[in-house]
């Protein structure tokens, strides 16, 4: 898998050799002197070249194109016309001129026609049409084009407007008999072209100049210490963009690859060590494994995709999800050490340089910093405004220290730090997702589990009340106890209201839900010995049936580790002396604790039950009482597995005490006061 892993990102990395400089305008040059290792243009800076381009999209002229046809066909028309004209039976009576004469009055309608073609009639595109009379066209006449304005071209309307005020002066004797024929087949002749416009405005563009002059091989570009002009800074953007094209071009990609995944190998070697080491439990299991370097693989893709597409910054990409989620599964520690690794991965493949890196580890820090909780949400979005005010924050010193003034800082990057923290807000539906997929337990799912109405809880409030209250008590022990070391007091509540459910399967057998006669009178010690183990067994199979989480199946087993029903045990000792027996017929299976929760949860539930029977406590008889129940618990040995520290569990005996203390009322016992005469 990790193999997997390494091979899968690597191939995501560009395959072209990295500059060898980072630099920043308005910062001075860290390196040694620089001279040019070959010739290379300056390149403008981007913002020049824009301007320059939209210069040539502001003043290009639209193209129009002469239609030849349209000039034949409107004579082919005229001439079709004038004969059927001619030939009515009535027209040497009405027009006695046009009859005597027709070549004259023929000849006539052509040469008017040519004239107006020749001055054009022009047919504005609609996108034209509400420009003025100044509004410049060029006019494309086989190969010839001439710049014309509306003001000196002919649209239909005056075409026709020109035939009516031509003819009357035309020295016709009987001019009518064209009118109709010629304003009949007068049509533009001048028409745009699309493609000839398009045409020639990609050729402008292409011709606009990228570079500003050249740097020659050896010439100096920037000496030590300088600082990073304008001027100096495009000369070494241009040299790196020319740098990446020559050098790649010499290089072998394949000693890039296995650079990279020389890089990669590394990170995540040292991420192995760390699990190895402060995580074995990960480390331990494959799908845990697979949960923590899921994020690494997601988010490098993620970060391809993004650079892939010119419109999108990696600023966007919601690297706090992995702190946030990771830290509701586990400890602060490994979800910071998860998240630096995945933006020291994913930073490789960013264009945004050292700035993307500090930023989303900044802000990384300031998750767990803001203890965010997702059971909170008034906690939860008080954690999403830190986050940005860190972005924000820091985007702008960056930006001062680099532009060094308000008006040239980049404030687009704010869109997308917003879009970044909102995305953030998607933590909150991954982690029940996620818990499912891989079976963990989330701070979520245990504020549920912990609701009175929940099925079994509801069972064991029916059936064994006496039960129930002695797992409320035992909450607020092991609750107060976790939150003391440092532990996870919510997890351990919730335990601490399952662990007895199997004592609703006979109830009556368990002293707390007593209210008459005692049913272990009727049978054998061995029998009750069996009953009172087997509320483990029953406890783990209701368990299971409603589908709690294995962490909390895993307290129900260990509440009571591998130690003995000493009651029953003694009881059959004094009525069977001298009698061989199987002693593990009174012992619990177990296993012993191992986790600091559930070794709370033991020593919690042996302190709360056994404190019932005493009556009116000194604080000194209920202290040396409660030492003499965890002494136990470490002479029987059922604290040999437990990761729980001597000093943590003196930490424990305290609140345990103090709690105690306070449950039997017991009060400071002051000396009498010998009465004055």
């Amino acid at each position: 898998m990790v193999i997997g892993v390494i091979a899968f990102i690597s191939f995501l990395f560009p395959n072209h050799v990295q500059f060898t400089y980072e630099f920043e305008k308005g910062q001075s040059w860290r390196y040694s002197d620089l001279d040019a290792p070959f010739d290379f243009a300056i390149r403008k800076p981007a913002e020049n070249i824009e301007r320059e381009r939209q210069a040539v999209l502001d003043n290009f002229s639209p193209h129009y194109e002469v239609q030849f046809d349209r000039e034949k066909e409107s004579k082919r028309l005229f001439n079709e016309e004038f004969r059927t004209q001619l030939e009515q039976d009535d027209s040497a009576n009405q027009f006695p001129d046009v009859a005597r004469n027709p070549k004259k009055y023929q000849n006539y309608g052509l040469a008017f026609l040519d004239r107006l073609f020749k001055r054009g009639i022009v047919q504005l595109a609609s996108s034209h049409s509400s420009e003025g009379r100044d509004f410049v066209i060029v006019v494309q006449r086989g190969n010839l084009q001439e710049q014309r304005t509306l003001s000196n071209l002919l649209n239909e309307e005056a075409a026709k407007e020109q035939l009516s005020d031509s003819l009357p002066y035309s020295r016709l004797r009987e001019p009518e008999f064209l009118f109709p024929i010629l304003e009949n087949v007068i049509q533009p002749n001048i028409v745009y072209s699309d493609s000839l416009t398009q045409q020639f405005k990609s050729r402008e563009l292409a011709n606009l100049s990228t570079s500003s002059g050249m740097v020659r091989k050896g010439e100096l570009i920037i000496q030590r210490e300088d600082v990073i002009t304008d001027e100096a800074y495009q000369k070494l953007v241009s040299l790196k963009e020319q740098y990446q094209v020559e050098v790649s071009a010499q290089r072998s990609i394949y000693g890039v690859l296995f650079g990279y995944i020389l890089l990669t190998s590394l990170i995540i070697g040292v991420y192995l060590m760390y699990l190895q080491l402060y995580a074995r439990e990960i480390y331990a299991s494959f799908w845990k494994l697979l949960f923590v370097f899921l994020w690494i693989v997601v988010y490098s893709y993620l970060v391809y995709v993004v650079e892939s597409v010119d419109v999108l910054s990696a600023y966007l990409i919601p690297f706090c999800i992995v702190p946030i989620v990771i830290k509701t599964f586990y400890d602060a520690r490994l979800a910071l050490f998860t998240h630096i690794v995945v933006v020291l991965i994913a930073s490789f493949l960013s264009s945004l340089g050292y700035e993307f890196t500090f930023l989303h580890i900044l802000a990384g820090i300031v998750v767990l910093l803001s203890d965010v909780d997702t059971r909170d949400w008034s906690r939860f979005f008080y954690s999403i405004l830190y986050i940005f005010l860190a972005y924000s924050l820091a985007y702008l010193g960056l930006s001062l220290i680099k532009e060094g003034k308000l008006s040239t800082i980049d404030w687009n990057v704010y869109t997308w730090i917003f879009i970044n923290v909102f995305l953030t807000l998607l933590a909150y539906p991954l982690i029940p997702l996620l818990e499912r997929f891989f079976g963990f337990t989330s701070s979520i799912s245990l504020m549920e589990l912990s609701d009175m109405n929940r099925p079994l809880l509801r069972e064991l409030a029916l059936k064994a009340p006496g039960t129930l209250q002695h797992s409320l008590q035992v909450a607020n022990l092991a609750e107060g106890a976790a939150q003391r070391i440092g532990a996870n007091p919510l997890l351990v509540k919730v335990a601490a209201l399952y662990h007895d459910v199997g004592k609703t399967t006979k109830p009556a057998f368990f002293i707390e839900n007593q209210s008459g006669k005692n049913p272990h009178d009727e049978i054998s010690f061995l029998d009750s010995a069996k009953i009172i183990i087997g509320h483990v067994e029953e406890g783990v199979a209701m368990a299971k049936k409603h589908r709690l989480p294995n962490v909390l199946i895993d307290f129900i087993r260990t509440h009571h580790g591998t130690t003995r029903t000493e009651f029953f045990y003694r009881s059959y000792i004094k009525e069977n002396p001298g009698t061989e027996f199987d002693e593990d017929l009174f012992r619990y299976p177990g296993p012993r604790p191992v986790t600091k929760e559930e070794t709370i949860l033991m020593m919690a539930d042996s302190i709360e039950a056994a404190c019932k029977s005493l009556n009116n406590p000194s604080e000194k008889e209920l202290n040396d009482f409660i030492d003499k129940i965890i002494a136990g618990k470490i002479t029987q040995g059922q604290l040999e597995d437990s990761q729980m520290s001597f000093q943590e569990l003196e930490e424990c005996k305290q609140v345990f005490k103090q709690i105690m203390k306070s449950v039997h009322h017991v009060r400071i016992e002051y000396p009498e006061e010998k009465k004055e005469l």
